[in-house]
């Protein structure tokens, strides 16, 4: 499994993020225990907003990969908003797309175009998101049980996502 942390993410302006060189560190402090992860860092070499599509006709080409080998993995709460990103309908036809579900997620909620070509991966329902653990850390709460041990260490030690007043 290939693991691409975004340079900039386009849809994600809004909120407290971290640089990109944290994201990637706390990325191989999450994956350093698993041999069959790898993380590409070619969008973050490649600067600038970070889009999808972009990524995905660049990994086929130098993988020589089509559509039904390659798979790309969203979870729901990205997949209800796959409409904003640049090119939706190229992303479909470009990869198979592979939707994690999460707590509560309504798939009657979801495109009915965009049904008929996704594939819905069941696996255990974590109840919490990536943007609700930085809200608790931005708070100053604890998140040593809600991500893996290094990474909540790096986070408090770097005082990631923490409201500067």
């Amino acid at each position: 499994m290939l693991f691409i942390p975004a340079n900039i993410a386009p849809n994600k302006t809004s909120e407290n993020h971290s640089a990109p060189q944290h994201r990637l560190a706390m990325l191989k402090l999450a994956l350093q225990n698993e041999p069959a992860c790898e993380i590409a860092t070619l969008e973050l070499e490649r600067g600038g907003i970070s889009y999808s599509i972009d990524t995905i006709r660049s990994l086929k080409a130098q993988m020589s990969l089509e559509c039904p080998e390659f798979y790309f993995l969203i979870g729901a709460d990205s997949l209800l908003e796959l409409h904003t990103w640049r090119q939706p309908e190229d992303i479909l036809t470009e990869v198979q797309v592979v939707v994690a579900r999460r707590p509560g997620f309504d798939p009657s909620k979801v495109r009915p175009e965009y049904l008929g070509k996704i594939i819905f991966f069941d696996t255990p329902l974590i109840p919490i998101s990536s943007s609700e653990i930085r809200k608790i850390a931005l708070t100053g709460g604890r998140i040593d049980n809600l991500a893996p041990p290094a990474v909540a260490e790096y986070i408090h030690s770097n005082d990631l996502y923490r409201q500067i007043s």
